[in-house]
């Protein structure tokens, strides 16, 4: 599995599953995650990145040293499905996305991510709609953006 953290004062997600309608959730301060996940993924890959990223101290003390995690400051998660993670570039201009892994194994682990999240964290987290057209707003806080892989762990 691949993730993308990125501290945020504020995150939003609209969905248009199917054309019909738009529905939006956002966050406050926290962490907006975008996961990808690989074919060779499996639970194990959620509970690491989930676990490392719940407890990932990327946010400042009192000193201002990046000292707290997101459980530590009370925030919030938002998780957006991004099967373009996986996405290769190395040949031509148009990226292959050969290397996501197909939606009958992509959805039950993305799930299993944000089930394992939310217990982590204490409470639900909002997210996308796997598969669907989304438009995701940001307000990158520091910045701070980190890449995660758990084939690199």
């Amino acid at each position: 599995m691949k993730a993308v953290i990125q501290r945020v004062s504020r995150a939003s997600v609209t969905v248009s599953p199917g054309g019909e309608g738009e529905v939006t959730r956002s966050i406050g301060p926290g962490l907006m995650v975008l996961l990808g996940v690989g074919p060779e993924d499996g639970e194990g890959d959620g509970d690491y990145l989930a676990r490392k990223i719940v407890n990932m101290r990327i946010f400042p003390d009192r000193q201002g040293k990046m000292n707290l995690s997101v459980l530590d400051r009370g925030g919030e998660i938002l998780v957006v499905s991004q099967f373009t993670l996986y996405g290769d570039t190395r040949r031509g201009n148009r990226p292959s996305f050969n290397g996501s892994a197909p939606p009958e194994k992509a959805v039950p682990l993305y799930e299993y991510f944000v089930g394992v999240a939310e217990k982590l964290l204490g409470r639900g987290i909002p997210t996308g709609v796997f598969g669907a057209k989304m438009e995701v707003e940001l307000v990158n806080d520091g910045p701070v953006t980190i890449i995660l892989d758990s084939r690199e762990a």
